[in-house]
């Protein structure tokens, strides 16, 4: 009886601190929604993996998370699915559009100067201030990239955050507009795009990026090659089989390998909640950018205007 209970006197405050941790991820995808398919696998890996002498940890998750993260396969894959869900016709009727995707990135930059102050070697800040593009993969292809020792807290500030954006932005958009400009109707009119302009864009844009940036290659081309399926008009079963069961699969693989990282050893530490704090920052400073720049450009155009 002894022996049948021993491992419960292994429990440390730490795990079952993270313990909680994971149970609110899975509280916050079932009762509230936000990110099911990501927060639910996230926080019962995470469950698992504090477990004293876990054999999930050692075993099958962190087989997973040394073929699908640390070699960074899982975002590679999850891009296809990505690009095929994205419809790129508005920014090519529209190619201002751009403008405002990249005053939304300022958050980068802001949390590079930061991070600096406290990650001296620039491989570590620059892997940090890349939570900021709001995209779990490129974080971590970025981070491995880089070589960086913080890839686990990195991965889990990114995929966190992304998961937890509709408690993230609402209090910034609503602290930086009235609320006349919050009811201001934007109505959108489709425009045609020839189909050859779409197919050739998904090709061009590979060429061209990973020509001026080869360490891209392979994240833009796996993107790229989603919306090219999506786009030729002749891969519509394999299109769909991306966007839904490819994404959703590797993002439940993706969620449950992360948690290799959130152990209370790894997680609860000093360095750890700082990544998570300027992460934090990061997505902060990235909506308050793309709100400042839009109400920006809305007064400039009025004034043009006004004679």
């Amino acid at each position: 009886m002894d022996i049948l209970y021993a491992n419960l006197l292994e429990f440390t405050w730490q795990q079952l601190v993270m313990i909680l941790v994971g149970c609110l991820l899975i509280y916050l995808a079932i009762s509230k929604e936000m990110e099911p398919t990501l927060l639910l696998p996230m926080g019962f890996g995470t469950i698992l993996v504090n477990i004293p002498f876990s054999e999930a940890l050692h075993g099958p998750i962190q087989e997973l998370y040394n073929a699908g993260i640390a070699n960074e396969l899982f975002p590679l894959l999850l891009f296809i699915g990505i690009g095929a869900m994205i419809d790129f016709g508005p920014l090519l009727t529209n190619p201002k559009l751009m403008l405002f995707g990249a005053a939304a990135q300022f958050g980068i930059f802001f949390t590079l100067c930061m991070a600096s102050i406290f990650f001296p070697e620039i491989k570590d800040a620059a892997s940090i201030a890349i939570i900021g593009a709001a995209d779990g993969p490129t974080s971590i292809a970025v981070a491995n990239a880089f070589g960086s020792q913080y890839v686990g807290a990195i991965t889990v500030a990114a995929y966190s955050y992304m998961a937890l954006v509709p408690i993230i932005q609402p209090p910034v958009i609503k602290a930086l507009t009235t609320k006349k400009e919050r009811m201001i109707r934007m109505p959108y009119e489709q425009k045609n795009v020839s189909k050859l302009t779409r197919i050739m864009f998904p090709i061009i844009i590979t060429i061209v990026v990973s020509a001026v940036v080869p360490q891209a290659t392979a994240l833009i081309g796996f993107l790229m090659f989603g919306n090219l399926i999506r786009e030729c008009g002749v891969l519509d079963s394999l299109s769909e089989t991306a966007q839904k069961v490819l994404a959703n699969l590797i993002t439940i693989f993706l969620g449950i390998s992360v948690a290799f990282n959130m152990t209370a050893e790894q997680f609860l530490k000093v360095d750890t909640l700082l990544i998570m704090g300027l992460g934090l920052i990061a997505f902060i400073v990235d909506t308050a950018g793309g709100v400042l720049f839009a109400k920006f450009s809305i007064c400039s155009a009025k004034r043009r205007s006004t004679p």
